[in-house]
């Protein structure tokens, strides 16, 4: 099945540029833009962390992707002076593989795991001891009957972040002191956020440009920064290069991105649940077939947004679409269409 290319999904892509997002990442607490009571409270666990002496407490951040999890690792990294070793769970099959990184931490450092709700089960426990203490029962031999080696680690701060803290197990989630939930930005925020982006990179952008983008943004900075470059290569091949609300709205159009940041794939969902389902209650499956889409992709990639602004609901008979659906495609509930629309899978 052929994936269709999005602009509005909240994870990374193989479209994005990795060191232009490295580059309008902001590097301190000062630079950082939203989460106003994560931000404070850190502020002040980072300096009283500072006062004492000590590293910072263990610290788990939560939330829906492209919130700035990853951002928020690397500025407490800045804030306390100390460097970071960045990695992912997935990438963790063994004990071996973590003491690789704990090996090389040096006192106070930052070791980052994101999507740490996907540590193997094994794995996890391997670290409980290391997390409490900061010591480790390890063999390095594979000798029948060796004994394993005892190391003394230097204390150092241990940064989780994940998408589903839900799937974390008590035993891990009880070894982090801190834990912090990132919410979705306001449009006001977001467009705060495409200002300092456009500035990091020299394109002219107005007010209005600026808000455009934020309201097609789905709450989340990550695809701020992704329109924020599409509608920059849209004012210099269409326009002079700055960004005004016109210009924004066109470039965006063209990529089929609506007013609400919805693009085609969301609306295709939507179109099925009505004119196909009467609305639903409808399976995700049916949807899925409906749409020629991946069901997992529709789950993971499409409702959560719709169940955000309240266009659909999951209820135990399936996906039920809500007034505000109908209004937003220009459907009347009481009067629907009876057709079978060709559905846009490029």
């Amino acid at each position: 099945m052929l994936m269709r290319k999005r602009w509005v999904v909240p994870t990374p892509t193989e479209n994005d540029d990795e060191q232009m997002l490295v580059a309008l990442r902001p590097r301190n607490l000062d630079e950082y833009i939203g989460q106003r009571e994560v931000v404070e409270r850190l502020r002040i666990a980072i300096e009283a962390a500072k006062q004492r002496g000590e590293p910072l407490e263990h610290l788990l951040l939560y939330g829906p992707p492209g919130l700035g999890k990853t951002t928020l690792a690397h500025i407490v990294a800045n804030e306390m002076g100390v460097g970071i070793i960045a990695t992912t769970a997935p990438s963790l099959e063994r004990a071996g593989d973590v003491m690789g990184y704990l090996l090389s931490l040096k006192r106070g450092e930052v070791l980052f795991v994101d999507e740490v709700h996907r540590l193997p089960r094994h794995v996890e426990e391997f670290l409980y001891p290391v997390l409490e203490m900061f010591r480790v029962d390890f063999n390095i031999s594979k000798r029948p009957g060796a004994k394993p080696h005892r190391f003394e680690l230097p204390p150092f701060t241990f940064i989780g972040a994940t998408t589903k803290a839900g799937n974390l197990s008590k035993p891990m989630r009880d070894r982090f002191g801190l834990k912090f939930r990132l919410d979705f930005y306001s449009v006001e925020e977001l467009a705060q956020i495409v200002k300092r982006a456009a500035d990091l990179l020299g394109v002219p952008i107005d007010e209005g440009g600026a808000n455009e983008i934020a309201r097609r943004s789905r709450g989340t900075p990550r695809i701020a920064n992704r329109l924020l470059r599409r509608v920059r290569d849209y004012a210099q091949v269409k326009s002079d290069g700055k960004i005004n609300a016109e210009i924004a709205r066109q470039a965006l159009t063209i990529e089929g991105i609506d007013e609400l940041g919805l693009d085609q794939l969301d609306r295709d969902y939507l179109t099925v649940l009505i004119c196909e389902f009467n609305g639903g209650p409808a399976g995700l499956e049916a949807i899925a077939a409906m749409v020629q889409e991946d069901a997992r992709t529709l789950e993971e990639m499409v409702e959560p947004f719709l169940l955000q602004i309240g266009f659909i609901r999951r209820t135990h008979q399936g996906r039920v679409a809500t007034v505000k659906a109908y209004q937003h495609l220009g459907l009347e509930p009481t009067k629907l269409p009876q057709p079978s629309l060709p559905l846009t899978g490029n």
